[in-house]
């Protein structure tokens, strides 16, 4: 499913236009992004968190080369699903 479709399913479901849809959905990633930007979690009830991880440096390998490289340390995205959605997605 991509964004269009999710758009479209909860236009239906909510009985709202595509636009509006399409406003709620923005807002919702916009919101999510902003908290992790400022490094807080984002957590949904019956879906999961969404929270900010920490990489250390670490070496890696230039596919086109084969030299050794250094891969900085950063932040990185991640999504730790909730107990309902991992019951749900498992048939339980």
């Amino acid at each position: 499913m991509n964004k269009a479709e999710l758009i479209e399913i909860i236009s239906k479901g909510g009985k709202i236009s595509n636009k509006t849809s399409a406003m709620v959905i923005n807002a919702l990633i916009s919101a999510i992004k902003v908290a992790l930007s400022k490094g807080e979690k984002v957590t949904i009830a019956g879906l999961g968190t969404f929270l900010v991880s920490k990489r250390k440096e670490r070496k890696g390998r230039n596919p086109q080369t084969g030299e050794t490289i250094t891969i900085p340390a950063g932040r990185m995205p991640k999504f730790r699903a909730g107990e309902s959605l991992r019951r749900f997605v498992r048939n339980d």
